[in-house]
């Protein structure tokens, strides 16, 4: 038996290519989407430094003090609790959305992704469309392919150091980074992390691009097990789309036996992990439906209906309902709701003071001149606000007691002291060996910032 295979049939096109890649510019409804979403974090990004709250930085940390101020609030290394639930509520949200609408945070909110694009448009402005960036680096190195590339680099270094200096200006205030960096003033410390995050952001959105994606991010690779049958993804209906291939535009397809596709490539030419949808889903794709629009406007160009790349779970590709009320997306809902209420409460009840009791362990008391039991202590206060405050601080627990403490107890904003204080009490009065005592903390500036902690009195 013979059979008749050319060899062209027996080539298995590749899913995705080895080579660089050049992405297409498109425009379209989820471009669109993007690019107002990119521009909106660009903007949150640069200009949160600079906004100002009571006369200071409103959102600054501070990690040479160990001050983390956020608005009205100041946050300790003793207050670094908040971080975990910060990071336990974005993981839990990031999986209600991906189980919901696949790896949308990667195609459109992702620092990777949003820089990425950035540096493909400067690219696009610099040395052309992609069939002229193509032929460009083909070409043998000219001046004119030295002025673009040079052009290109120059603002992508420019980027890079604005990203940086941008994300500096979180730990250091904005007003003393760009003064100085106008001045030519930065310490040595300043210019190596500028310089080290500007490095950083120079390689990964300029060189690496979908590597940092597809190699170096665990996103993509964990993805899969988030992911359900009613998980909306990008999905090529093959059904529709299949037999593809080219045909001229008022051709009607089915007589000459064809799909809808026209294999026009354009949603390989424009996505950026340079994967081709049409053979499937691929961990690579970053859901951002770039394949979509530059395949509706091909169908829009030949008459047929959009959508042939689409947003659509496996259960819809399979003619059933997506359940939008399933377990694991209602499970993963509840714990991120769980999460970020149980943080707002914990920050509308936290007490803008920290103290905590010393004792000395070698001298837990002693007898002075007049036959009285004192106990020295060591009170260590934080000042947890913005502002100077003024202290005092009462006993309980022992009626007859005396303390002494300094008459005057002011902490600066976010300083902590050491303050001693001595209680005397008559032991004979003392039935115990080891007397529970309290001592309560109060701002004199603000009667709702009162704090009370427990200790013993001690006699012989």
């Amino acid at each position: 038996m013979k059979f008749d295979i050319k060899e062209e049939d027996m080539i298995i096109k590749p899913y995705k290519s080895e080579g660089p890649i050049y992405i297409r510019e498109q425009k379209g409804f989820f471009q669109k989407i993007r690019r107002y979403l990119s521009w909106l974090l660009m903007i949150t990004f640069i200009a949160i430094p600079f906004i100002q709250y009571g006369g200071k930085q409103a959102v600054l940390l501070d990690v040479a003090t160990q001050q983390f101020r956020v608005f009205g609030a100041t946050f300790l290394p003793q207050d670094f609790m908040i971080l975990a639930w910060i990071f336990m509520s974005g993981a839990f949200a990031l999986f209600f959305v991906t189980n919901w609408l696949g790896r949308v945070w990667c195609g459109y909110i992702c620092p990777q992704t949003v820089w990425m694009l950035l540096f493909t448009w400067v690219e696009h402005k610099t040395e052309g469309t992609r069939n002229q960036r193509i032929k460009l680096d083909k070409s043998p190195w000219s001046f004119n392919k030295v002025r673009k590339k040079a052009l290109k680099h120059v603002a992508w270094l420019l980027i890079s150091v604005f990203t940086a200096t941008s994300f500096m200006a979180y730990f250091i205030p904005a007003h003393t980074l760009y003064a100085d960096m106008f001045l030519l003033e930065w310490s040595g410390l300043t210019s190596f992390w500028v310089f080290l995050f500007a490095f950083c952001t120079y390689g990964n959105a300029g060189f690496l691009r979908e590597k940092m994606c597809t190699v170096a991010c665990p996103y993509s690779r964990f993805q899969a097990v988030m992911f359900d049958k009613d998980t909306l993804v990008v999905t090529y209906d093959t059904a529709r789309g299949e037999n593809r291939g080219p045909r001229k535009r008022k051709e009607d397809p089915k007589k000459v036996g064809l799909g809808d596709c026209v294999d026009c490539n354009l949603c390989v030419d424009v996505c950026p992990a340079g994967i081709d949808i049409r053979n499937g889903m691929q961990y690579e794709c970053i859901n951002c439906g770039l394949c979509i629009d530059a395949c509706n406007d091909t169908m829009s160009k030949f008459g047929y209906e959009k959508n042939l790349i689409r947003y659509e779970s496996e259960n819809q590709t399979n003619g059933k309902k997506t359940d939008p009320f399933r377990l694991k997306l209602l499970g993963y809902a509840s714990l991120t709701a769980m999460i970020i209420i149980t943080m707002i409460v914990w920050a509308f009840n936290r007490t803008p003071i920290e103290a905590s009791v010393i004792r000395d362990r070698n001298a837990l008391y002693r007898m002075n001149y007049e036959g009285l039991v004192e106990n020295p202590y060591t009170l260590s206060i934080i000042n947890k606000t913005q502002q100077t405050m003024s202290y005092q601080i009462s006993l309980g627990g022992l009626e007859s007691a005396t303390l002494k403490v300094p008459t005057r107890i002011v902490i600066e904003a976010g300083e902590m002291d050491l303050v001693p204080v001595t209680v005397i009490a008559d032991g004979y009065d003392l039935r115990k060996k080891a007397t529970a005592i309290t001592f309560t903390i109060d701002a004199l500036e603000d009667s709702s910032i009162t704090i009370t902690k427990d200790s013993y009195f001690y006699k012989n």
